[in-house]
């Protein structure tokens, strides 16, 4: 497996050959280069230290990482903060806590354990913008290292974050405590042996919520395949039934991502995680408007009644914010993409269709932790039964399918030739080819693979055979072409 650089940061799997694998020479380098151009983007006066925070998820490969990863900090001359084991949002809001200059969280999100990353964050605890993740892409090829002299070398402390996380958390004020403590909540969790077995059982006590717990233990030595899809969870779905549970959590490795499984042991469904958040947070500030008779814009404030995802996530969550009258708004597939939008619009909520949770009122990254306290929230004032409350949203369902070329130069002259086709459609181009069918509430998604000659088709409409008839209009389309 070749070495994956993008702009995020740098992914592999653990032993091998340079190029080949993530190996300590790769690790130093992009470590190196991060430092480096630390130093441009922040200037400081002569004498002033850099800090730096370093999480990790609980994968086997992460203490080898951390190591190499904080020695070539210090040998930079940069202090290091170890935030130990913690999940990638705590990592994110520990550098603001911390009132550092960057962060680097060693994790391979849902990738398998013989996977990991470096994720590289600015003092935001935000994820670095596209020209910078490409100049330090282009500083690790370059061979010019200049470390620091012994006397500068950086310093090193070692803070658990993980609390004050979840104070910030329950001190939000769309957080209802004293309703979801009322409800008398009985969820389980499935935590895939990473630190979801650390975090996610401390903030459901404070919620007063029981959890039972499932595959907790932070050995790094996962359960199942770590990616919270419906196949993967067959073991949560049982014990959510065996266990007579309101539903289940599952998280992936870093707690970035969030699904859902009904009470009845069926998936809530990883698209409607942020749905049923935007849902309770959209009606919240609608409802405080008609109580007070402030306006939304003053109910929302700093924010607006609006919400963002990306391209390829579900269309409910555009039904969902257009019912309450806010706008809806789309962005390139990717967490910085839809942060960028989120921000130009000044939405109340976002993210991504694959559970990933944004709350701005709390920090702009995926965060599985608010988005388990907002959903219990809902919950807890919907006085309703999970599947009860799924029956409530849009019913959409989202088909995968995929294209593979032996040219990767027909990419582009088969997305130009959809984009011709459907002239007359709402089109879509920001991120490959999106096609709207507005009439039929349909759409389907084309988007090449950074990686290889392939073109992904997402598609959604109300029923797996519409899906699936939609996409294969687009791969006739592209059949043409090939032959």
């Amino acid at each position: 497996m070749t070495l994956i650089k993008s702009i995020s940061g740098i992914r592999g799997t653990i032993g091998g050959a340079p190029g080949d694998a993530l190996t300590p020479v790769d690790i130093v380098k992009f470590t190196y280069a991060y430092c480096s151009k630390l130093r441009e983007r922040r200037p400081k006066a002569e004498g002033e230290r850099y800090k730096v925070v370093v999480g990790k998820d609980a994968r086997i490969s992460g203490e080898m990482v951390e190591n190499i990863v904080c020695g070539t900090l210090i040998s930079c001359g940069v202090d290091v903060v170890k935030a130990g084991f913690a999940s990638t949002p705590t990592t994110e809001m520990a550098v603001t806590f911390a009132g550092a200059d960057g962060g680097i969280i060693i994790t391979a999100s849902h990738n398998p354990c013989q996977w990991n990353a470096l994720k590289l964050l600015n003092e935001k605890g935000e994820f670095l913008n596209a020209a910078e993740g490409a100049a330090i892409l282009e500083c690790a090829e370059s061979e010019a290292f200049d470390f620091a002299p012994v006397e500068e070398l950086g310093n090193v402390e070692e803070h658990d974050f993980t609390d004050e996380h979840l104070d910030a958390v329950l001190a939000l004020p769309a957080v209802d405590t004293e309703a979801i403590k009322a409800a008398g909540f009985k969820v389980v969790l499935d935590a895939v042996n990473s630190v979801g077995g650390i975090i996610m059982p401390r903030l459901l006590k404070r919620l007063g919520v029981e959890c039972v717990e499932l595959n907790c233990e932070p050995t790094g030595e996962f359960a199942h395949n770590p990616e919270p899809l419906p196949a993967n969870l067959i073991g949560l779905s049982d014990a959510v039934v065996r266990e007579k549970a309101d539903f289940g959590i599952s998280v992936d490795p870093d707690v970035d991502r969030l699904a859902l499984i009904c009470e009845d042991g069926k998936p809530f469904g990883e698209e409607y995680t942020l749905v049923s958040v935007a849902d309770y947070l959209l009606e919240r500030a609608y409802n405080e408007a008609l109580e007070t008779g402030k306006s939304l814009d003053e109910v929302c404030a700093p924010y607006s009644l609006a919400t963002s995802s990306n391209l390829s996530s579900s269309r409910a969550l555009r039904d969902v914010t257009e019912k309450f009258g806010g706008e809806y708004s789309a962005a390139a597939v990717g967490e910085v993409n839809v942060t960028t939008k989120m921000k130009e619009c000044g939405a109340l909520i976002g993210g991504e269709g694959n559970g990933g949770v944004i709350y701005p009122a709390l920090h702009y990254g995926r965060d599985a932790m608010v988005g388990v306290a907002l959903f219990l929230s809902n919950l807890a004032h919907k006085k309703m039964s999970v599947s009860e409350l799924r029956k409530t949203y849009p019913q959409y369902i989202i088909t995968k399918n995929r294209i593979d070329l032996s040219d990767s130069s027909l990419i582009d002259k088969i997305l130009n030739e959809v984009k011709t086709v459907y002239a007359n459609e709402n089109v879509n181009t920001i991120d490959g080819v999106k096609v709207s069918f507005e009439d039929r509430k349909e759409w389907v998604h084309l988007r090449r693979s950074n990686t290889e000659p392939i073109i992904r088709i997402y598609a959604e409409a109300a029923t797996e055979e519409a899906a699936n008839a939609l996409a294969a209009e687009v791969i006739d389309i592209a059949k043409k072409i090939i032959d």
